[in-house]
């Protein structure tokens, strides 16, 4: 093709100083990708009092730019896609137009036309257009459905449920095609419940990518998952009733399978209908032809993308679209950049299946040699392609542990630092670091990340150094997209921190040295049972707010004690300390046990009462329990007195703990459970209730694969299947929210059990201080096959171990407010003041709001405080002052400081209440020589009050 020249393209250029008009057709990821490079561009180049450039997105579909990669997520929850920052699209210069159809071009005017008849110019056109899901031209072609957008995969997520619903079974569904997209199209369908059949023309899966032997190690794999295949084969026809109903498919072997939907994934086609039109010359697969400048042989036009055709090819990946809406922004900016060439690595995103392939993964190169470990049985194939002579990198496949990947991917086409067999990680080989790797290899391949850029972040080359995870991906976008380089970034920045003499420490903190997992192993070892006991043999110093709170936890998971008894009050924080959670005004809440969210109207009376008796602000939590908001600390055993005696106990939600095991109702009521995931909630509720953990966790239990219960966003989830149960372990919502992974399938119960004891208490020995099971999981050598090994395969030999170990919990668990109502010391804790036991905390304010009490804002303090010189004085009496916002509770303000020493005749824990003004004191350190709090004095200016030191913790 004769490409026009840049002149040329800039021949036609408006009035000089007004902004060239961009023009983008396609509102995916490629179009999000060079608006981002665009809006990047302009702000570097600073403000110099000219805009260069306007840019308008036309999108067909109505959302914004969202990450097609992970459609299969969608199929398991409604998750939100969206790319990016929307902030980017509110740019002043930058705007998109979603649910716009192009549907003219007009190249000599420089125009396009919308399906509405709006034509709106342009001074550069980009075709971001993408491609559409191929269809292939069989009888009854237009009753299958594809697998391509957002609306695509809602619509199959809600046939499979109304087939179900109108069938009574599981609805069958033929999948065709066993590429990437097949696979995922067909893991999700089954996740759903559907009878899921994969149907693909070639002699194994994803044959375009892997050789024979990982091939079939992967069916193994998929047939594993409970997927049905049908190879080297292709649908004739669809079969369908009279009615149009779908009945079935023929298949080119002579076979016909039942299905009641059938799903292409066999391919794409690029959407270059509006180039052909307009008269682009055109690949001879289709595609728009394009240099490697990304400029097409129309002037002022370019394409990127898969509507691209490059060298005769149009390719479906995410890196080589963003390289080409890099390079077209550079080129629209006066750059000079080319299109790198073309990277088809794949990962496959299916739960519990792990496929990775890399350059010449088939082995064409002359001379090459295939390095190949293979183990059928467990379906496991790595294979390294390297030189004749063994030492250059050329390509890589691996199924069943794609660990290597990660290190292996920025090595291709450069000498591998160790023996090809290193990198085997199946066979037990562990490959050696390469963190050391040089600049300018490419780690993050979907967004052309050298090593040498993440390294320049961290060391703050170019500005503001990153050195934690986050603000290094967000810099540098490495591990931004597909994730897989993630691992590799975490090494090179904590050898860079380390080179710059920034210690990278394993420390607990500044008076431990061990991490909590080498710190749990030698108390365990040990056998130690107390606080100073540890600081004597590991410790310096007094302890600090880290290693107290984590060494009560250790103590209460190995010795399953009272948390407050034996010197360990001391070490809790402040909502152990209460066993209750301090809210923003100093009240507790109070959350009562309510195992798989089962209850009875009785006890939903005896909690009500309680929440109408103390006036405290209740909800229903998204655990399936009920919260009571607005306890004082005197009014906790009162509370729980009435609470334990109608058969409540403790929920923990203070604690690093179990917090609640949710469920559906399951079998015993819905019409499609196939399990009784309400029982089996119960029964785990019941079994891990009180386990002290490096951090929360919590569990959901699903009656069918419909997941009401939202198991797979849980630490441990469950969901039922015809036979049994699968187990998902290491997800989690809140900050970094994370699906769990299939761990194990079709499991009966007592397997089930055994199997989460084990993954429990080995993530209670190993895991660090406030980590989650998700990045504890991601952090461990191998990930989930580790986790597999230890737990399913007890590889470490510590399966009767870690059970004996949650089989003592168990047989020792004590509801911790039944304990404390028992025993009258325990509930000297609970005042407000340790002197005047039934005084309330003065600085406790609240007020009405729809019904129910809430903590007062600083401006209804003030308006209370401003509204009379009684107020003070009636509600220290215990009346009620009203103001605006409605009905205000308080206790007395701080008017004065009058010191006089305490009784110290009632050692206990807490503020003290000295004469006069009453003035809260947070509790000390038993080392302490005294207790100082501080007032405000009648001048308004701060004064200290002491106290003598205090017995007891």
């Amino acid at each position: 093709m004769d490409h026009v020249t840049p002149a040329a393209a800039d021949a036609a250029a408006d009035v000089p100083g007004t902004p060239r008009r961009v023009v983008v057709i396609g509102g995916g990821p490629a179009a999000h990708r060079f608006t981002e490079a665009m809006a990047a561009r302009a702000t570097a180049s600073g403000n110099t009092g000219t805009v260069e450039h306007t840019v308008t997105v036309f999108g067909e579909e109505p959302h914004l730019p969202y990450d097609r990669v992970a459609l299969s997520r969608r199929l398991v929850d409604s998750e939100d896609l969206t790319l990016g920052d929307t902030a980017l699209w509110d740019a002043a210069l930058i705007s998109y137009r979603g649910g716009s159809s192009v549907v003219g071009l007009d190249t000599a005017a420089k125009a396009i036309t919308l399906a509405d008849g709006e034509r709106v110019p342009y001074d550069d056109l980009v075709f971001a257009t993408g491609s559409a899901a191929t269809v292939p031209p069989i009888p009854g072609a237009e009753a299958g459905h594809v697998y391509r957008t957002i609306e695509d995969v809602d619509f199959l997520v809600g046939e499979i449920g109304r087939l179900r619903e109108r069938l009574g079974r599981p609805a069958n569904v033929v999948v065709v095609g066993g590429g990437l997209l097949g696979l995922e199209a067909a893991g999700g369908l089954a996740r759903l419940g559907a009878a899921s059949t994969l149907v693909h023309s070639g002699d194994w899966l994803m044959s375009a990518q892997l050789d024979e032997g990982a091939g079939q190690a992967l069916g193994r794999l998929i047939g594993a998952q409970g997927i049905a295949l049908a190879l080297g084969t292709r649908p004739t026809e669809i079969l369908r009733s009279p009615t149009g109903r779908v009945l079935g498919v023929s298949l080119t072997n002579g076979s016909q399978l039942h299905a009641d939907l059938v799903v292409f994934s066999i391919g794409i086609t690029p959407r270059d209908e509006l180039a052909r039109a307009a008269g682009l010359e055109l690949g001879p697969r289709g595609g728009i032809v394009i240099g490697d400048d990304c400029r097409t042989s129309v002037a002022g036009i370019w394409a990127i993308g898969e509507v691209a055709s490059i060298d005769g090819v149009c390719v479906g990946l995410v890196a080589p679209a963003n390289a080409m809406a890099e390079v077209t922004a550079d080129r629209l900016h006066g750059g000079e950049a080319v299109f790198p060439g073309i990277d088809d690595a794949t990962k496959l995103k299916l739960s519990g299946v792990e496929v990775a392939s890399f350059g010449d993964a088939l082995g064409r190169t002359e001379h090459c040699l295939e390095v190949v470990y293979a183990d059928p049985a467990r379906g496991l194939y790595q294979k390294i392609v390297v030189t004749g002579d063994a030492k250059t990198l050329l390509g890589g496949i691996f199924v069943g542990d794609a660990s290597p990947y990660t290190s292996l991917r920025p090595l291709l086409d450069r000498e591998l630092p160790a023996e090809p067999g290193a990198y085997l990680s199946a066979a037990g080989a562990e490959p050696p670091a390469n963190s050391d790797l040089p600049d300018d290899v490419q780690l993050c391949s979907c967004n052309n990340v050298s090593v040498g850029a993440v390294r320049e972040a961290v060391r703050g080359d170019h500005g503001e150094a990153c050195t934690e995870l986050g603000p290094l991906k967000a810099c540098t976008r490495a591990g931004t997209q597909c994730g897989s380089c993630v691992p590799l970034v975490k090494k090179i920045l904590e050898t860079e921190l380390r080179k710059a003499g920034v210690e990278v420490s394993k420390a607990l903190c500044e008076h431990i040295a061990f991490s909590r997992s080498e710190l749990f192993e030698s108390v365990r070892i040990l056998q130690l049972t107390s606080f100073d006991d540890i600081m004597d043999r590991f410790g310096t110093g007094l302890g600090c707010d880290i290693c107290k709170p984590t060494i009560a936890s250790i103590l209460a998971t190995q010795t399953n004690g009272y948390v407050l008894d034996a010197g360990r009050g001391g070490l809790q924080d402040t909502n152990d300390r209460a066993l209750a959670n301090m809210q923003k005004d100093g009240t507790y809440s109070v959350v009562p046990r309510i195992p798989g969210g089962e209850i009875t109207p009785a006890k939903l009376k005896v909690i009500a009462e309680v929440a109408e008796q103390y006036n405290l602000y209740t909800k229903i939590t998204g655990g399936q329990r009920i919260d009571l908001f607005g306890a004082r600390l005197e009014q906790l055993p009162e509370i729980w007195t009435i609470l334990v005696d109608a058969g409540f106990e403790s929920g923990q939600a203070y604690g690093k703990s179990l917090r609640t095991v949710k469920s559906c109702v399951g079998s015993t009521w819905c019409r499609f459970g196939v399990q009784d995931s309400v029982s089996m909630a119960i029964q785990l509720e019941l079994r891990y209730r009180g386990l002290r953990s490096p951090h929360k966790f919590k569990l959901g239990v699903s009656g069918c694969a419909r997941e009401c219960a939202e198991a797979r966003g849980k630490d441990i989830g469950i969901i039922a299947t015809d036979v049994g149960w699968n187990l998902y372990v290491g997800g989690n919502g809140g900050f970094q929210p994370a699906h769990a992974q299939l761990l194990a399938q079709d499991l009966d119960d007592d397997t089930l059990i055994a199997y989460i004891d084990r993954y429990l208490m080995y993530y209670i020995r190993t895991g660090d201080r406030l980590q989650r099971t998700a990045r504890w999981q991601e952090e461990l050598p191998g990930g989930l096959e580790h986790v597999r090994d230890v737990v399913v395969n007890d590889s470490l030999g510590l399966a009767a171990e870690l059970e004996l170990a949650m089989a003592a919990h168990v047989g020792s668990y004590e509801d911790e407010w039944a304990a404390t109502l028992k025993d009258p010391e325990r509930l000297r804790r609970f005042r407000s003041f340790v002197n005047a036991p039934t005084t309330p905390d003065p600085a406790i304010v609240q007020v009405l709001e729809r019904g129910q009490p809430r903590p007062a804002w600083p401006g209804e303090r003030a308006a209370l405080a401003d509204a009379s010189p009684t107020d003070a004085a009636r509600a220290d009496a215990g009346q009620t002052s009203t103001v605006q916002t409605g009905t205000v509770q308080t206790g007395a303000d701080f008017f004065g400081v009058s010191v006089n020493e305490p009784d110290d005749t009632a050692p206990a824990t807490g503020p003290v209440l000295l004469s006069g003004a009453r003035i809260p004191l947070w509790p000390a350190d038993r080392n302490d020589t005294g207790l100082t709090a501080t007032g405000r004095n009648d001048s308004g200016r701060h004064t200290t009050a002491h106290a003598a030191p205090l017995d007891g913790e």
